[in-house]
């Protein structure tokens, strides 16, 4: 039986050894590949400055664009990975172009299935709406 932590030496280890099939299975069962991270803003910098959520997200779709480009990149390959390109079309295969999507409605059922869980779990309170994690500058754009 795997163990989620390797005897004695605190390292983290995965739950699966053999992931990657069921992650894969996961996401065709249920259109759901789990969030990485996020990105938080303390209240008192939002509050002082509201535009940040809005800029902070323009920044990181910037910045996730020019990184799908580059994985695509063969002339000279960003990581000493063999396979990268073959590992970058089967994840564009499996997930779609946009497999780590930002936002609110590309996150929608993830969020909500979190949410449930959450809240299912004793995690939570009440059980919270995916609109109620970002702040309404991080929802709109505007251009001048």
């Amino acid at each position: 039986m795997p163990s989620s932590y390797a005897k004695g030496d605190g390292k983290v280890k995965r739950l699966f050894e053999d992931y990657v099939p069921i992650e894969e299975s996961y996401f065709r069962d249920t259109g759901i590949f789990p969030i990485m991270h996020t990105l938080a803003i303390r209240r008192d910098v939002y509050e002082a400055n509201r535009w940040i959520a809005q800029s902070l997200t323009k920044a990181f779709c910037a910045a996730q664009k020019e990184t799908y480009a580059d994985l695509y990149q063969t002339a000279a390959l960003k990581v000493m990975l063999p396979w990268l390109i073959a590992h970058v079309e089967e994840t564009r295969h499996e997930l779609g172009d946009d497999f780590w999507p930002y936002g609110l409605e590309k996150n929608r059922k993830t969020l909500s299935t979190f949410l449930r869980y959450s809240f299912e779990q004793g995690l939570s309170k009440r059980l919270l709406q995916p609109e109620e994690l970002f702040v309404p500058e991080a929802l709109e754009s505007f251009r001048i």
